[in-house]
């Protein structure tokens, strides 16, 4: 069996509490979903037929059960010291609008266990909470730095989160820091708005990519479809047009996808996206694009199969 993907982040319960016009129709309670940013990636990746091992942190009270189960009913695998008895398994409050969007109120801690990479790993994808919340923050970020030098693909999603960094200015700077570690950056036209409120998609990808090592950015821009943007390749992908049930996980859902995408062309490992095409990025965008389609049209962080996205779209 090929080295999984390193995911590196929280892993979470989501409470998710339902949108209005469920609430005013008699039917709205709560729900404990499992999730977390970088649990819903591994999940993706493992329904893509992507081996996938997470580094997170999460108890053995009932939330981690849900969680543990979770993982390795998806074909997680879990990195010594994830499953924790000591802590207590965070939550995230994700209240829907009367459109589906989500947002967040949390209650977490970040202390992961030691970071460390097998050879052969293709990629190590990480981001939001878990690069900024310390302590474990700085581990991420030495542990980037550590293996710079490795023949590896590092993938960035920062995901913003004003609940826990609030000041836009101190959060750019933590994101261009991890962003110059990192080969391909994601991010949403929300995140760009916060971090870089009333400058262009465009110019904050050219920021980006400033970096010596950053080959590609891509953000996504709802129901309008994605950008992407190479050293000198710039594709823009529509977004299907779907019934929105809510759209809890799908941002994590479409970096799943991307993964999947640029490791089936053989883009990562030491390859770092050198030789990327505009092609390239057009297809794995799209496939992407599609894959969170799916996951907006069911109830929570639930991201498609392999199957299920060639039964939806097609191959």
């Amino acid at each position: 069996m090929s080295t999984p993907v390193l995911v590196i982040g929280e892993a979470l319960v989501d409470i998710v509490a339902p949108a209005a016009k469920t609430t005013r129709n008699g039917n709205g309670k709560s729900k404990a979903i499992p999730g977390g940013f970088a649990a819903n990636v591994a999940v993706g990746l493992a329904r893509m037929g992507v081996p996938t091992e997470l580094v997170a942190r999460f108890g053995t009270d009932p939330y981690g059960d849900l969680l543990g189960s979770h993982l390795f009913g998806n074909g997680v695998q879990l990195a010594p010291g994830t499953v924790d008895p000591g802590s207590r398994t965070s939550t995230a409050t994700a209240t829907l609008d009367s459109d589906g969007v989500a947002t967040y109120k949390f209650d977490m801690t970040w202390d992961p266990p030691e970071l460390s990479l097998t050879r052969g790993c293709p990629a190590i994808h990480t981001g939001s909470i878990a690069m900024m919340l310390e302590p474990g923050a700085t581990a991420i970020r030495e542990f980037l730095k550590s293996v710079a030098d490795q023949p590896v693909t590092v993938t960035l999603d920062p995901n913003a989160r004003p609940a826990i960094t609030p000041d836009p200015v101190v959060a750019w700077s933590a994101v261009r820091e991890l962003a110059a570690l990192s080969d391909l950056v994601k991010l949403s036209d929300e995140d760009c708005e916060f971090f870089r409120p009333g400058v262009s998609l465009d110019d904050i990808a050219e920021e980006l990519l400033t970096a010596d090592r950053t080959q590609c950015v891509v953000i996504t821009r709802g129901g309008h479809g994605a950008l992407g943007v190479g050293r000198d390749v710039r594709v823009e992908v529509p977004a299907p047009v779907i019934e929105v049930v809510d759209t809890v996980g799908a941002g994590d859902s479409l970096m799943a996808a991307l993964i999947t995408g640029l490791l089936a062309r053989g883009l990562l490992g030491e390859r770092r996206l050198a030789g990327l095409t505009s092609e390239d990025l057009r297809d794995v965008v799209d496939y992407a694009v599609k894959a969170a389609a799916i996951t907006c049209t069911r109830h929570g962080a639930d991201p498609p199969t392999a199957a299920e996205h060639t039964e939806k779209w097609g191959s």
